[in-house]
């Protein structure tokens, strides 16, 4: 047990009642998850920022859990001890009176504070004392009808049946309805209206900014009886829709189930229940559908209340976006603790919006579950309605962090997408130029200029084919923010305002309608006098589309479909976030000018270089944050990139980490200097390719394979090494010695076969433990970073033993990683003698190695054994780097027969005691 804690000196939880274990928990737990648990509870009560190290199969997500919300619990019982003592003068009758112990009462009679007279003060203080319990007694009433009203529905199954009669009344209403409107149309049948109706709905409203009003939110009808400001809660996130499901079942399983408000966040993506939206695929279409619907159904709304019997457009609604039905679904949520799967199914049976009625839960929430980008994101989360003001949240899978953050706030557009996205709008506004109003025609010619000048700085000219455009100067240029934007002649346009019309204007979903309906080739068969006029347009997209086919690399049939899906939306969805990303600080982020063969294939990207601007709100608001994962180590990348750039004093971090629930004598890490013919092992980047390094290598997998049973995971630095190291041994001969022994697998590159090799696997290494069978196993070479190497859990005889051959660390050629590595020297102090950009190279390299070697311990009673094949890992700086549990057991093994000889007394003697 690996505990360090800087300065924490917060008060732990409270002893354990007669018999009661100090935490609930569904069994009896470990000693290091009690330990954890009360570590967390330590940092969640005194305001800490947390990194918690607990390595997978230790029962982390249920010690999260368990310690978070035993501090709520009690969190909850002294917040209602204290509003009772503040609420009993007033019940017992002190109208008026002084209150024992209070300010006024304290108060000596000659001078109030800051030199007023003494009644001033006391008058003062007696107001905010009144205000205060208004304030609460408003809250308890409040809570108290929430209470009453979630306790109804848990008992009285009655109400669900009304709410069911009642939706099915509505149907039956709204289907007589649509039948007669169907019948008015026909009686009608002026098609030439029609089609008018349907040009409409590609028309821009007209657009005020922020300036002019303000913005109405899609949740207007606020219910004030739920609004409750002062619910503390937990927010979780992590990285997966699969993590945050499994994280809810484990609510499921524990004491709190019962107990716990829990809502479940999600995308509109994985939300939605709208067939018709479902069906656009692109989670940005689904978006702005959604948000365009929303409106419609406001603008109807206020019509209505205007009494505007004129006859209207026809546009469509959400029928899910019923608020009676969304309040009952909201109910439903908090009554029971459900996951995304479940909110999905309860959607469909009420027929209510699970993404909006999930946010109508949140304010009375005590836990809620969500994605990185949700929490992460700002304007994501305040489109969501959290608030973290003073609320505590765990971070979970937080191995990644630092790069999860630069990538949600980075973007990349290609000169194909900005030369489709530029004939496309300018196409639009031709068409409709004499409809658009002023402000709109002012911002679309914006955008477009700002293409034309994107296109420009990529050496192109925006009229023509980027396909056909051959760029003179190909290569990698960064500048800063300012630099781009003057070089591009852009200075002197207000990006903000430019962003905030496409956020609010829906313009990438009216170009998304304008080029469904006549950009598509499909549409060039109808021969009216409008789809003559946009044959440029259509031939144009057409050569883009076949220009985009022909530069990339051939694809599965389901890449293809899923790329096809996500190209029908405009280019300008894609646009919009990296005019979002150069509204960045200038010292924050950097531009790179990538210059390829043609224009279609150079490309325009916005890097973050600071990812703790956008993470500084989170620590600066919550109470507590908690960043968790099973290996976090090195933890010097979220002390220093993340957490000292983001101004947390470093009194306030405090670090746990425990070690593994499995025996010492369960796992075997070597770290071997040398291979079977005394080779030394360095695999850098010149000689690993050298024939005797790719010789040795083999011989080494041939020795453990004859010893190791089961299954072994061999994971290289890259796909070119392993395919290159490939090539050699089956040209040597060698990989048909290893086929002997094990069979042997290869990680596709695909990430739709990633399963089915998975399954060959397993089937293999189960029919090979049966008597009689001369193949011990399999070997599945994989990739350090690739599909396996994270999420996957080799277990048991799926991962006897792992492999890590070299040291993966990054391509220091990159340009994006050259401006990191600069900034970072320019930004940071040095860590003991090195410069910070030696420090990040070695950090990125071990976790990389930390998160693959982790794969193969996944419970109490597995047991495995670690070779790492390269010298360099014996050093002080690379070995500390290593998770304590592992470090505290690593034996270095200068000959391979010394460590051969431990591998085998290893694993026969797990063989004789099973």
């Amino acid at each position: 047990m690996g505990s360090r804690e800087a300065g924490a000196d917060g008060p732990g939880p409270p002893g354990p009642g007669p018999g009661e274990p100090r935490f609930p928990f569904p069994y009896t737990p470990y000693v290091i998850q009690e330990q954890f648990m009360a570590a967390l509870y330590g940092a969640l009560e005194a305001g800490r920022v947390g990194i918690f190290e607990s390595p997978t199969g230790t029962g982390k997500s249920l010690s999260l859990i368990c310690g978070a919300l035993t501090w709520l619990r009690d969190f909850e019982q002294k917040k209602r001890e204290e509003e009772a003592r503040l609420l009993a003068p007033e019940e017992s009758g002190q109208e008026g009176k002084e209150r024992p112990g209070s300010a006024a009462a304290a108060q000596p009679e000659s001078q109030g504070t800051a030199g007023e007279p003494d009644w001033v003060t006391a008058f003062v203080q007696k107001k905010e004392e009144r205000d205060l319990v208004d304030k609460l007694k408003e809250e308890q009433i409040r809570r108290k009808k929430r209470e009453d009203r979630l306790e109804k529905i848990r008992n009285n199954v009655q109400l669900k049946y009304a709410a069911k009669r009642k939706r099915s009344e509505e149907d039956e209403t709204k289907r007589l309805l649509q039948l007669s409107k169907e019948v008015l149309s026909e009686g009608a049948g002026d098609a030439l209206e029609q089609l008018d109706h349907n040009e409409e709905e590609l028309i821009l409203a007209e657009y005020e900014s922020d300036e002019e009003k303000k913005v109405v939110s899609g949740l207007e009808e606020d219910d004030d009886d739920l609004e409750e400001e002062h619910v503390t809660k937990i927010y979780y996130c992590s990285r997966t829709h699969s993590q945050l499901s499994q994280f809810v079942r484990e609510v499921q399983k524990s004491p709190f189930s019962k107990d716990t408000r829990l809502v479940s966040l999600g995308s509109r993506q994985n939300l939605c229940v709208n067939e018709d939206v479902r069906r656009l695929g692109a989670l940005q279409l689904i978006n702005d559908r959604c948000m365009e619907m929303q409106k419609n159904k406001h603008e109807k709304k206020s019509d209505e209340e205007n009494g505007e019997k004129k006859r209207r457009v026809s546009r469509t609604v959400c029928p899910f976006y019923s608020y009676e039905q969304m309040q009952f679904l909201r109910d439903e949520v908090l009554v029971e603790v459900k996951d995304i799967e479940q909110l999905v199914a309860l959607g469909r049976k009420t027929k209510a919006c699970p993404y909006y009625g999930s946010r109508y839960a949140v304010s009375a929430a005590q836990l809620v579950v969500l994605p990185y980008q949700m929490l992460l994101h700002e304007p994501t989360r305040n489109a969501a309605g959290i608030k973290l003001k003073d609320q505590v949240v765990i971070i979970d899978e937080a191995h990644n962090l630092v790069d999860t953050i630069t990538c949600i706030h980075s973007a990349e557009v290609s000169g194909s997408q900005l030369c489709c996205a530029h004939s496309q709008l300018l196409q639009y506004m031709e068409r409709y130029r004499k409809r658009l109003k002023a402000k709109n025609l002012m911002y679309i010619k914006q955008i477009l200029y700002l293409l034309e000048r994107f296109v420009a700085m990529l050496g192109g000219n925006v009229n023509q084919n980027p396909s056909c455009q051959a760029v003179s100067q190909t290569g990698t240029v960064l500048k800063s923010i300012n630099d781009f934007l003057f070089q591009s002649h852009i200075d002197n346009i207000n990006l903000f305002k430019v962003q905030r019309y496409c956020e609010k204007s829906l313009i990438s979903r009216k170009l998304f309608g304008f080029v469904e309906r006549y950009g598509s080739p499909a549409s060039a068969v109808k021969s009216s006098k409008e789809n003559q006029k946009l044959s440029g347009l259509q031939n144009f997209l057409l050569t883009l589309q076949q220009g985009a086919d022909t530069e990339g690399t051939p694809q599965s049939p389901v890449v293809e479909a899923e790329h096809e899906q996500v190209r029908t939306a405009s280019p300008l969805m894609q646009i919009e976030g990296f005019l979002s990303a150069l509204t960045n600080a200038n010292q924050d982020g950097r531009v790179i000018i990538n210059r390829q063969g043609t224009v279609g294939q150079s490309s325009l990207k916005f890097l973050l270089l600071n990812p703790a601007v956008h993470f500084a709100k989170v620590v600066e608001e919550c109470r507590a944050v908690i960043i968790a994962g099973g290996t976090m180590q090195p933890v010097a990348d979220f002390r220093e990139q993340l957490l000292a750039c983001a101004g947390v004093d470093p009194a306030r971090v405090v670090e746990f980490s425990c070690g593994h629930v499995i025996p010492p004598e369960n796992i075997l890490p070597i770290i071997l200097c040398s291979g079977p013919s005394n080779q030394q092992l360095e695999f850098t980047y010149l000689t690993r390719s050298m024939p005797q390094m790719m010789d040795e290598t083999g011989r080494i997998l041939c020795n453990l394979c004859n010893v190791v049973p089961g299954g072994v995971v061999c994971f290289f630095p890259s796909y070119e090494y392993e395919k290159q190291i490939y090539a050699h041994w089956e040209k040597t001969g060698l990989l048909t010695r290893l086929a002997v022994k094990k069979k042997i697998f290869q990680e596709p590159k695909k990430a739709n076969q990633v399963e089915q090799v998975l399954v060959e696997y397993a089937k293999c290494i189960k029919r090979c433990s049966q008597a009689g069978e001369q193949m011990t196993g399999a070997l599945l070479l994989s990739v350090v970073g690739g599909k396996m190497s994270e999420g996957i859990n080799f277990s048991d005889d799926l991962g006897r033993c792992v492999i890590m051959v070299g040291m993966p660390y990054p391509n220091i050629k990159s340009p994006e990683l050259q401006e990191k590595m600069a900034w970072l020297d320019k930004t940071m102090p040095r860590a003991a003698g090195q410069p910070p950009s030696r420090v990040l190279i070695e950090n990125l390299c071990m976790k990389a190695v930390n998160q693959s070697i982790g794969r193969a311990i996944r419970h109490q009673k597995d047991f495995a054994s670690i070779l790492l094949l390269d010298h360099r890992y014996a050093r002080p700086a690379i070995f500390n780097k290593l998770p304590q549990w592992i470090r505290d057991r690593t034996q270095v093994k200068p000959a391979f027969g010394a460590a051969f000889a431990e591998l085998r007394k290893f694993h026969r003697g797990k063989l004789n005691a099973s």
